[in-house]
């Protein structure tokens, strides 16, 4: 199908799925196929300060096919899902008036959901509210959401302190729940465009030994010294860029707080609970309607794997 034959819906691909399954290799042999163009769906490869450490695309996977969003944000200044679901749009628009498949590719589930979704109009926060609520301990506030908002209690982990305070302070400040407001979410394209997503989640104990391999590559190629430079800046600790996966582990190993093996090894273990947490959301919290690769995907003749994906998603 292309894009001139669906005048109303343009076709947007989507190739999402955990850090280290794959998914951007297979989304440049995809894009080289069908002249797409690349648009990053990574909130950590949206920042420019660590191309190493967040696994952005290199010059040469660039020069293969356009990458868009990518290493455009400046570490100091935050992103949100927001402000890169409206970059994501102007990016999509530009693809499809060049007649061009835009391919978005990511792993940050929030940033896909806002782009399709929209987000939910919810009012600014008394402040007050929420320094009362965010001196709370994680059980004081989890016990006051139960009686407050028991529907999002019931759908919480206890322990998930962010969350919980996040909808404590929401039902307290505007009077109604966290599900009122998400049910009038607003700015979505999933009905202006037609998607077409396939989601890699690779067996766990590949991506593990992915996880572990693609590290040691990061050190062979500077990430150390990525980590060193970003430090000299001297940004606040809170901002994303430095709580990115494997700053902090680096950072405990530059200042002399942890040895080398031990570095490596936390940073390891950092990667492979983050890319659980994502492989778990991406088999539970997508549509079922998506396109779901649980095989290992052969690199060698991931050619031949792009073009049947193409024919299964287009088709």
């Amino acid at each position: 199908m292309s894009i001139s034959e669906s005048p109303k819906k343009h076709p947007v691909l989507l190739i999402a799925g955990p850090t280290a399954s794959g998914k951007s290799q297979l989304a440049i042999a995809m894009g080289m196929k069908k002249s797409g163009i690349i648009i990053n769906a990574d909130a950590s490869q949206l920042y420019k300060d660590l191309r190493i450490l967040t696994a952005r695309p290199s010059q040469e996977d660039e020069a293969l096919v356009p990458h868009r969003l990518f290493g455009i944000q400046d570490g100091a200044q935050p992103a949100s899902a927001v402000f890169w679901a409206e970059l994501a749009k102007k990016e999509i628009k530009k693809a499809h008036e060049k007649e061009m498949l835009p391919i978005l590719v990511g792993g940050t589930g929030l940033y896909i959901r806002t782009l399709l979704e929209g987000i939910a109009p919810i009012p600014d926060i008394d402040p007050d509210i929420r320094t009362y609520i965010r001196k709370m301990s994680v059980e004081e506030a989890y016990a006051a959401l139960e009686k407050e908002d028991a529907v999002a209690a019931q759908k919480l982990n206890p322990m998930d302190k962010t969350r919980i305070m996040r909808a404590l302070e929401v039902v307290r400040s505007t009077g109604n729940t966290l599900f009122h407001w998400q049910k009038k979410k607003k700015g979505g394209i999933a009905e202006e465009i037609k998607l077409h997503s396939a989601i890699v989640i690779p067996p766990a104990n590949v991506l593990r030994a992915r996880c572990d391999k693609r590290f040691d590559q990061m050190l062979e190629q500077g990430a150390e010294k990525e980590v060193n430079n970003l430090l000299a800046r001297r940004l606040p600790e809170e901002l994303p860029i430095m709580r990115a996966i494997g700053v902090r582990e680096i950072t405990s190993y530059l200042k002399g707080d942890i040895d080398r093996l031990t570095m490596i090894e936390k940073a390891k273990a950092a990667t492979r609970q983050y890319a659980k947490r994502q492989r778990t959301w991406f088999r539970h919290q997508t549509n079922e309607a998506w396109i779901k690769i649980f095989d290992d995907i052969d690199f060698k003749k991931i050619d031949d794997f792009a073009t049947k994906l193409l024919s299964m998603l287009l088709t």
